[in-house]
């Protein structure tokens, strides 16, 4: 069933810049990317990092980097943004794995913010210029400065990372991941090296979204301060809880509600005034900030599991129902 589920995902995906707009759709394949790396590590190994925008930052500034001054070739500009922010995440985790809880989360903001700091003062990043003009060049003969063609670039770029965390997550090494999360000392009994398991998580996590960084830099052609702010790494944290922490599929319905209600809320706004007449809903394009303040409030009491867990306790709990009318109509049909 799953695997039918995603094989229409798939197909609609194939067929979405038919319909809608490939630039918008490929800001939302890499946001989506960026948030389930984040959910690899928060879902499932249990650790909170409020400076995941690091490694976003990171594998875009990178990618940048090598394709307008190196002068590298598209792939090889992709691959060196992945390894630098997997070698970022090396260096934060192996500072930040030795604690636990509201600690670790706060030294991974804290490293986060000396790589804004360091992004904001470094000459290679033009400062609050940011890195623009950032060539797409070709790949494998495509020529990528055509929307539609780069749309199914990044497609499979996202299909690749997102396959890579299925693969983790039902692997054996996943298997430990989550019993760390789930009880750690069990797990340091049980002889495994909790420490180790939770570096390669984190850099892994890193990797991931160095990935989706430098995805999206070759997209919109520019690397600005945004994507290492603080307030990156809390967008990427409501993201996961929206759409359903610890859930494959939820990280991307997050991200595809608040990137689109980012960008959608002034026309959303617009339509309501003039089907309503009420003209404070066309103010609504320059309240994205509350809104999404109020999102979030309304997710964290009324859907604790976000979305997708929500729809999935929904399910699960209906199925013992059903299961019990089945085995009545089966006693009955039995007696008679």
């Amino acid at each position: 069933m799953k695997k039918l589920a995603y094989l229409i995902v798939l197909l609609l995906a194939l067929g979405a810049p038919m319909v809608g707009y490939p630039v918008f759709l490929m800001k939302l394949l890499c946001f989506a990317l960026f948030a389930c790396a984040f959910n690899l590590l928060i879902g499932y190994t249990g650790l909170l990092s409020f400076g995941h925008a690091a490694f976003l930052g990171m594998g875009g500034y990178m990618a940048g980097y090598a394709l307008t001054e190196m002068h590298l070739p598209v792939l090889a500009g992709l691959a060196l943004g992945v390894l630098a922010a997997a070698v970022l995440g090396l260096v934060m985790g192996l500072l930040a794995i030795r604690r636990t809880g509201i600690y670790f989360s706060m030294i991974t903001l804290a490293l986060a913010q000396m790589v804004y700091f360091a992004a904001l003062r470094a000459p290679v990043t033009h400062g609050e210029d940011g890195l623009q003009g950032v060539p797409r060049g070709t790949l494998f003969g495509l020529n990528l400065g055509n929307d539609l063609v780069l749309y199914y670039v990044v497609l499979a770029v996202f299909v690749a990372g997102f396959a890579l965390i299925v693969r983790t997550v039902h692997s054996p090494f996943g298997q430990v991941l989550k019993a760390i999360r789930e009880n750690e000392p069990r797990a340091i009994s049980l002889g495994y090296d909790v420490d180790r398991y939770k570096l390669l998580a984190f850099v892994l996590s890193a990797a991931l979204a160095g990935l989706a960084g430098a995805t999206k830099t070759l997209v919109l052609g520019f690397e600005t301060l945004t994507d290492v702010h603080w307030s990156m790494s809390g967008l990427v944290i409501l993201m996961t809880l929206v759409g359903g922490m610890g859930t494959l599929t939820g990280p991307i319905i997050g991200a595809f509600l608040i990137v689109a209600l980012e960008n959608r809320l002034g026309d959303l706004g617009a339509w309501l005034a003039n089907v309503t007449h009420v003209e404070w809903f066309g103010t609504l394009g320059e309240s994205v900030g509350i809104v999404t303040g109020f999102v979030f409030v309304a997710c964290v009491l009324l859907f604790r599991r976000g979305v997708v867990g929500e729809i999935g306790a929904l399910l699960a709990s209906r199925a013992p129902a059903r299961e019990r009318t089945q085995a009545r109509a089966a006693e009955s049909q039995g007696a008679s």
